[in-house]
This record gives C-alpha cells, sequence and structure tokens, in this order.
C-alpha cells in the first residue's frame, strides 16, 4: 500500500485528530434522523438553518439526542449504516434513553 493514494487505502490511519460523530436528532413531528459528521455543533445548526439534510428540513426545528464519537470515517460510517438500516424505532429510542446525559 505504499504507493497507494491515502484516500484509497482501505485502514488509513486520520490524517487529523478531528473525531468523527454518529448522532441521532428528535425533529419537531416527532421522527428521527440519524446522520454523521465531523463537526457536531455546526451541523446541527445547519440542520435548525434548513441547510442540513432533505429529510429535516421540513420538520424543524430539531434536537440532538444522542451521539457517540469515532477515531475514523470508516468506523462512523458503518455505525450510521447500522442504525439507520438496522434498528427499528423503539431500539433507536432505546440507545437514547441509554445514553441520557451524553
Amino acid at each position: 500500500m505504499k504507493n497507494t493514494p491515502k484516500k484509497l487505502q482501505k485502514n488509513a490511519e486520520p490524517t487529523n485528530n478531528a473525531l468523527h460523530y454518529v448522532y441521532i436528532v428528535k425533529c419537531a413531528d416527532n421522527t428521527l434522523y440519524t446522520g454523521w459528521t465531523t463537526d457536531l455543533p455546526k451541523r446541527i445548526e445547519n440542520h435548525n438553518k434548513g441547510l442540513g439534510a432533505k429529510y429535516t428540513r421540513s420538520r424543524l426545528p430539531v434536537k440532538l439526542v444522542y451521539k457517540e464519537e469515532f477515531t475514523t470515517k470508516n468506523a462512523a460510517l458503518s455505525r450510521e449504516f447500522y442504525i439507520k438500516n438496522k434498528l427499528t424505532r423503539e431500539d433507536k429510542l432505546k440507545l437514547i434513553k441509554g445514553s441520557e446525559g451524553f
């Protein structure tokens, strides 16, 4: 892998100290949205300005109810996929309840 560009390396080490976050927000209509970012406060702010995901734009305001930190983008994206596609709403609510006070 010596000559492979970093962005093509599957297990490349992070090039900076940025953390990657998976988060769940509760929308005004009581639905849940899961996403990932490297700047959580800015992402939540953007959601509430209508600059976030298309899903949340018509469901403002949103409130951060859950977050997890990861050191790699790959780990964060894998977790986001799992939460979005494998957990039911009930499972997500249990996850949120178990992390209250984060």
